[in-house]
């Protein structure tokens, strides 16, 4: 049996921040116990509010920050507590595709300079070759080999966005981390990128780490959904069965907050009441129970284990009635 593309074990991050003069420093668990896989030609989708912790779980898969804890293997390889050499033969096999086209595409370079660098830097490839393989990417993301001698400034946001998956797959990496790669984009442009994405991943069985705050977008693209909360994974399910039965109160109220043509989905609205609560600070017990609307005394006081409740891990002491629509004995008493 073949090994997952990727495996992550209790991934934690953790920041020492400085809270002024003469006060001890704080500690921000921005990524903090995360476990999951990816199988090659599977998509996983992270979603959450800003602030928990996709952004940070996107920079210690593509191995730019080292994990504070946990074990991470990539393509069978130990990833936490390699050495140079090993990093440096890992970070071929994992790239990222950042949030804003405009902002990371290098100004001053052309196209050809851009998708060249990988190569240079990375492969024993000859001149000619490396031409070669440029043009081909190019064709592969819908762009015309005469746009390798542009800059980024003349292209549009849709067409920047396909010259940066192009630049992540020039050493055809086995899984790529797309951070929000769409939602810098018009609704009519996103579409084709999320295609072009499928594409990719039909032809080439390349693993995807797909992070997005837009439901609507992971429905069309995601295998499997993992929904993030305060540096914790709360639930993490098959796209279909996350999407039809959630089972985490802060899922059903992400959920309701997606625009829908399904008139049950848009009757079912769910109001969280709240901020999300600082993460030098996050309350006892389940982190949600401030702004959840089953919480009940042992929210406050337990921390809930994430635990499998019909083919999906939750992490919620209330799944089973939440699932149903059903209000919990104690926060009913209450």
């Amino acid at each position: 049996m073949t090994p997952p593309l990727l495996e992550a074990r209790d991934l934690s991050r953790h920041y020492h921040v400085s809270r002024g003069m003469f006060k001890p420093h704080a500690t921000v668990k921005a990524l903090n116990g995360v476990s999951f896989s990816v199988e090659p030609g599977q998509t996983l989708a992270v979603v959450g509010e800003s602030g928990c912790g996709k952004s940070t779980l996107a920079r210690a898969l593509t191995l730019i920050e080292t994990p504070t804890a946990g074990s991470l293997m990539l393509d069978g390889m130990q990833a936490t507590g390699a050495d140079a050499a090993q990093l440096k033969a890992l970070r071929k096999r994992v790239q990222m595709v950042f949030q804003n086209p405009y902002a990371s595409l290098n100004p001053r370079k052309r196209i050809a300079q851009m998708l060249d660098e990988p190569l240079v830097l990375n492969t024993p490839m000859s001149g000619a070759e490396r031409r070669e393989r440029i043009a081909e990417m190019l064709a592969l993301v819908g762009l015309r080999p005469e746009h390798a001698r542009r800059y980024p400034h003349m292209f549009s946001g849709g067409q920047r966005q396909r010259i940066a998956i192009a630049r992540a797959m020039m050493l055809q990496p086995k899984l790529l981390v797309a951070d929000e790669p769409t939602s810098a984009l018009d609704v009519s442009i996103q579409a084709q990128i999320l295609n072009l994405f499928m594409d990719l991943q039909e032809r080439t069985g390349i693993g995807y780490v797909f992070i997005s705050h837009n439901l609507s977008v992971v429905e069309h693209i995601a295998d499997r959904v993992m929904v993030m909360y305060l540096g914790r994974a709360v639930e993490f399910a098959p796209k279909a069965k996350l999407f039809a039965k959630p089972m985490h109160p802060y899922t059903k109220a992400l959920l309701s907050a997606t625009p829908s043509l399904d008139p049950q989905r848009r009757a079912a609205k769910i109001r969280i009441v709240g901020e999300l609560p600082s993460p030098l600070n996050p309350p006892s017990g389940c982190t949600f129970h401030k702004r959840c609307p089953y919480m009940t005394q042992r929210c406050v006081a337990e921390v809930p284990a994430l635990r499998e409740v019909d083919g999906t891990q939750v992490a919620c002491h209330y799944a089973e009635a939440i699932a149903e629509g059903l209000q919990p004995l104690a926060a009913a008493a209450a």
